[in-house]
């Protein structure tokens, strides 16, 4: 969208205040907000941020980082291309950014550059990749110092869908005015939960538009005296809040899908065989970008539908990596791979890139995903020896376990870059060092309204 084009809009709307969103190295959203009297200056310059924004904790304790400290300033700079007037604050709007030098580069901790960069390598190859992001959410009442879930309705109950009603029209509604597509809409298995899918599109925007997503129903539910939260596990008696992430490769003119392949029995290529090979090769160490909170590790369990094993398979929903069926009549533009163990504490921009980087190093390296690690069941009821016969591992169970993997993994490292990389670990050791140090209550406490 054209600076003047956005100037228009946001005075014929009476728009005030603009914020320069992102998404932090904790999966946090943060913002700061323009006046529209200053929004002409800074749609070019930006807004100055500190580097150690970059730096902070899940609770805004201050962590070490070379580069990232009370010196040094990078700049907030806007997209114009994503700038919404927000339907539940019609005076404010925003405007997602990129965080760069002050002299116009794109910042080596930017996430949003990250995902981009993983991109260009996909484009060398004649790939683009389309996602979309399948959150799912709990609407909460507060009761004193914690939260219930608005009703007791069972697993794709119309019951559940009767008193959330209200709230999740308002939602549609606010989706749709931003632009936002709706693929369906169901309660979920745990009381109060819910899932509203939305839209593929081209993988920043698929991230950007995750962003919105959260920050819209959160808002509206507010506006109903309710809280959403996609916290990976907000009642531990409830199920997990996942964050699926489907994805495919097409060609450059997005006319191809390049994961599919008629010849196959699974309807894939033997280049979506190769993201599924470097995918299954680097999941340890994914799973440190795709779940990355202390809460995570309570929602990733077997037997819970969340997967917590390293197999694939063919609609199975305890695999770490799905082969989606697909819809008759739309052969090629429903093949996707669905990656299941993420959540929303992740940044969906570091997810997304971390992801693409691992299926590149498949198609680089030609990997291949071992057949007898394809499932179609679930693989805790295996037993010890057929797993290992199968060469089908536990998942990381804790924190420190995908950090130590991620530490180790110098394909995904690499490809973030080393400012990046340390911010990033410097924050999840930041997490496990915080919460290791409290009780379940604590954690559950201090994870239930920050994502």
């Amino acid at each position: 969208m054209e600076h003047s084009e956005i100037l228009r809009q946001a005075a014929d709307a009476g728009v005030r205040l603009v914020s320069f969103f992102w998404c932090d190295n904790g999966g946090i959203i943060r913002g700061k907000a323009t006046h529209r009297a200053g929004l002409a200056g800074r749609l070019n310059s930006g807004i100055g941020m500190t580097t150690a924004m970059q730096a902070l904790g899940d609770m805004d304790q201050l962590q070490v980082v070379p580069g990232m400290g009370p010196g040094g300033e990078v700049r907030l700079l806007p997209d114009p291309d994503t700038f919404t007037i927000l339907p539940y604050a019609p005076q404010r709007a925003l405007l997602l950014s990129d965080l760069m030098t002050l002299e116009g580069e794109p910042w080596a901790a930017c996430p949003r550059d990250f995902l981009k960069r993983m991109l260009a390598k996909a484009a060398d190859l004649g790939l683009t990749i389309q996602a979309a992001l399948e959150s799912e959410w709990y609407l909460a009442r507060r009761e004193g110092d914690g939260f219930a879930p608005l009703d007791e309705s069972l697993d794709n109950s119309s019951v559940g869908m009767t008193p959330a009603r209200p709230v999740v029209d308002d939602i549609l509604d606010a989706l749709e005015r931003q632009g936002i597509g709706i693929e369906q809409y169901h309660t979920e298995l745990g009381h109060g939960q819910h899932e509203l899918s939305i839209r593929h599109a081209g993988a920043v925007r698929a991230a950007d538009n995750h962003l919105i997503y959260r920050e819209t129903v959160r808002n509206v539910a507010y506006q109903h005296g309710l809280y959403a939260s996609f916290a990976p596990k907000p009642f531990p008696d409830q199920a997990g809040n996942g964050c699926h992430i489907h994805f495919s490769a097409w060609d450059l003119a997005g006319q191809v899908n390049r994961f599919y392949d008629t010849a196959d029995a699974q309807g894939l290529s033997p280049l979506a065989y190769q993201f599924i090979g470097g995918i299954m090769e680097h999941l340890p160490a994914l799973l440190a970008l795709t779940s990355p909170s202390m809460n995570s590790y309570r929602r990733l369990s077997p037997g819970s539908w969340s997967t917590a094993y390293v197999c694939w398979g063919p609609d199975n929903r305890e695999a770490a990596l799905r082969i989606p069926s697909r819809f008759r009549g739309q052969e090629m533009a429903s093949t996707n791979l669905e990656f299941r163990p993420a959540d929303s504490s992740s940044n969906p921009y570091i997810a997304l890139g971390g992801l693409i980087a691992a299926g590149l190093d498949g198609v680089a390296r030609d990997l291949r995903p071992r057949a007898e690690m394809s499932v179609e069941q679930d693989p805790s009821l295996l037993t010890p020896e057929e797993l290992e016969r199968r060469g089908i591992r536990r998942l990381p169970a804790s924190l420190p376990e995908v950090i130590r993997a991620l530490e180790s993994d110098p394909v995904l490292t690499d490809a973030m870059g080393p400012l990046l990389t340390d911010s990033y670990l410097a924050i999840r050791r930041s997490n496990w060092e915080l919460f290791s140090r409290h009780d379940a209550e604590f954690e559950i406490k201090h994870h239930f309204y920050k994502y």
